[in-house]
């Protein structure tokens, strides 16, 4: 039986592969691990969704943290996904001679309304080997959120569901409650 071996992709190559015309501009994808992945179409209530916490996250988190909206971040050599919203250390240039990297992001939040497992068992484990201290899923369906804390080399240690009528506060800013009900149009 002949094994096949995997051409893994790193950011440069991936970076390249843009510049160069391999991969158009217009066409959705994110690296994953050395792979180019596509990414799921955003429908109307996931686009809501990310409007609506967005907005509200950049409201509570105005002075203390900048959020980006479906903007890259490199976890690694082999890793540069493009998380639904990154709340990231402010920068003065607005991170314009790098994307973030794992010590300067302090939550990434996935929108799921059809990704829901994909988020749970390709993206957590992806987010908990980077050392991502947070990672959240808002699940559209259920309107609620899925919150992984205390990362390892392999998954988050501490795993929580919560409902849209409690509130909880970013483990980087203790002070800030995040009303679920909030993060949903």
């Amino acid at each position: 039986m002949t094994q096949t071996r995997l051409r893994l992709w790193n950011v440069d190559e991936y970076h390249r592969m843009f510049e160069t015309g391999i991969i158009k501009t217009e066409e959705r994808v994110e690296l994953i691990e050395g792979q180019v992945i596509p990414i799921s179409a955003k429908n109307p209530p996931h686009a809501a969704t990310t409007l609506c916490a967005s907005d509200y996250l950049k409201r509570l988190l105005a002075e203390v943290a900048l959020v980006r909206v479906q903007d890259p971040i490199q976890l690694s050599q082999y890793s540069e996904p493009e998380p639904d919203i990154a709340v990231v250390r402010l920068d003065s240039r607005k991170y314009i001679d790098h994307h973030p990297a794992p010590n300067e992001v302090f939550l990434l939040i996935e929108v799921a309304d059809t990704t829901l497992e994909a988020d749970r068992k390709q993206k957590a484990p992806l987010y908990a080997k980077a050392g991502i201290a947070e990672y959240w899923i808002l699940d559209v369906n259920q309107r609620q959120v899925d919150v992984f804390r205390e990362p390892d080399l392999v998954f988050y240690n501490q795993q929580l569901i919560l409902e849209e009528n409690v509130s909880i506060s970013l483990i980087a800013f203790p002070e800030i409650e995040v009303q679920i009900s909030q993060l949903f149009p």
